[in-house]
């Protein structure tokens, strides 16, 4: 599969910073497995028939939903990024216009709507989360999943294992940094907050849409 590797995108940096998935190292599999096992328990719970991902990235997620017959689409701000995104889906023989060149800011409820929307790893690069979350106000049917990095965990981590150490620790491309707490608040905003994970080292929401009064 296809990876951004740290590449950027004017000036921000774009999906993932090596492949996660593909990774041989034991911690870090380990780590990926819990936050593979708590998205998967929590789109298993919300059963939904469509799923949008904004902030698709490379697109493994929404192949993965398509491959369980799920009626899932991604989009993400990058041209890259998407581009790769297209060639993964090609090369399992999946149709690659299941992804588009879009900014979180962009969606539109005509056009971006699901039953699910899902935005993991996203909002702590995001120059403006509370303007992305009354965007994804718009769009979300039934169920809204948010996933960010758990702060200071992410970094001290970081730092554990000698990387970005003149940022101290700071991810690349992270401008957000929100501890669980700090997160839910955020979200409790815009959102009713209906399940709370912690899959090491990130917060995990299920959100469901406010009801209008």
């Amino acid at each position: 599969m296809k990876v951004a590797g740290g590449k950027a995108e004017d000036g921000v940096v774009i999906g993932n910073t090596y492949d996660k998935y593909g990774t041989r190292n034991p911690i870090a599999r380990r780590m990926v497995a819990g936050f593979d096992d708590a998205l998967s328990g929590l789109v298993a719970k919300a059963n939904p028939a469509t799923i949008h991902e904004v902030g698709c990235g490379e697109g493994y997620w929404v192949m993965r939903w398509l491959g369980q017959a799920i009626d899932a689409r991604g989009t993400d701000f990058s041209t890259q990024v998407i581009g790769m995104a297209r060639e993964n889906a090609r090369g399992r023989g999946m149709d690659p216009g299941r992804f588009a060149v879009r900014s979180i800011y962009e969606v539109k409820p005509e056009r971006d709507s699901a039953d699910l929307i899902v935005c993991c790893e996203v909002m702590e690069h995001l120059e403006d989360p509370q303007k992305a979350l009354q965007a994804l106000q718009r769009v979300a049917g039934s169920d809204l999943i948010l996933s960010v990095p758990r702060e200071p965990l992410w970094r001290a981590l970081n730092l554990a294992r000698g990387k970005y150490i003149s940022a101290l620790g700071n991810t690349p491309g992270h401008l957000q940094h929100w501890s669980q707490r700090g997160f839910v608040s955020l979200v409790s905003q815009f959102f009713e907050v209906v399940e709370i994970l912690s899959p090491l080292p990130w917060t995990m929401l299920h959100c469901k849409p406010r009801k209008r009064r």
